[in-house]
């Protein structure tokens, strides 16, 4: 259990947290030929090896690296705009698949050491970095297929707030659950509410009002099954 959480939360870091938007363009310009691709792979090596915290992991993370190689060169090579979305979740769940057949294979030699060696500690992290740009590329690509057209007067807002506001109100939620206060998440929707309800009666589209509850009501969710979950495991 621990060392996949563990690989999991080297994923989560290295696909997500440390990987700039602009690696992710170029790898899909450029593709095999694209150096960001050999150093996205390189830092997952990295991240494994740094958080495993095991000098005799290295063949596991050599392996590790080189497939998540050739799933993302796979990803990169037979993506198109209409594949885009599938080809997402294909991809994170094929790298799921190999940390948990690694996970199987060299369990019984997992160290435990330090912050890292306590499960609850490990599971909190990796929820809290799950709830930041993983679920928000996760729930972006969920819902661009309603993504509403918006001219330039309607879309001036700063830039990536929509992102860092979704990834604040699920750590909100999380907290709320994980402290055993579910009933924080209320106040929560309700300051949001307010909030929001200027912008989009001023919008005047109901395409929009729907786009953002649909994503409210996702991102909410995601939280609130997170929380749920961790409450769950460490009880």
């Amino acid at each position: 259990m621990i060392v996949f959480v563990k690989l999991v939360l080297a994923h989560l870091i290295g696909d997500f947290v440390l990987q700039p938007l602009t690696w992710v363009k170029a790898k899909e310009t450029w593709k095999l030929k694209a150096w960001q691709l050999y150093a996205h792979v390189l830092l997952h090596a990295v991240l494994v090896t740094l958080i495993v915290w095991d000098v005799y992991f290295w063949p596991w993370a050599l392996l590790i690296a080189g497939t998540h190689f050739i799933i993302d060169a796979l990803k990169i090579s037979l993506q198109t705009e209409k594949t885009k979305r599938t080809l997402f979740f294909v991809d994170q769940i094929l790298h799921l698949i190999v940390l948990f057949v690694v996970t199987c294979l060299y369990q019984d030699y997992v160290p435990e050491l330090t912050v890292l060696g306590n499960p609850t500690i490990l599971l909190f992290i990796t929820c809290i970095v799950f709830l930041t740009s993983p679920a928000s590329a996760a729930i972006r690509f969920f819902i661009a297929r309603w993504t509403p057209h918006m001219s330039e007067s309607e879309d001036e807002s700063l830039q990536s707030a929509g992102k860092y506001i979704g990834i604040l109100e699920r750590l909100f939620v999380f907290a709320f659950f994980a402290s055993g206060h579910p009933e924080g998440v209320g106040f929560l929707i309700a300051a949001k509410s307010v909030f929001r309800f200027g912008d989009l009666k001023e919008a005047k589209s109901r395409k929009l009002t729907e786009y953002v509850l649909i994503g409210t009501l996702i991102s909410f969710g995601v939280a609130m099954l997170t929380g749920i979950m961790f409450e769950r495991l460490v009880s």
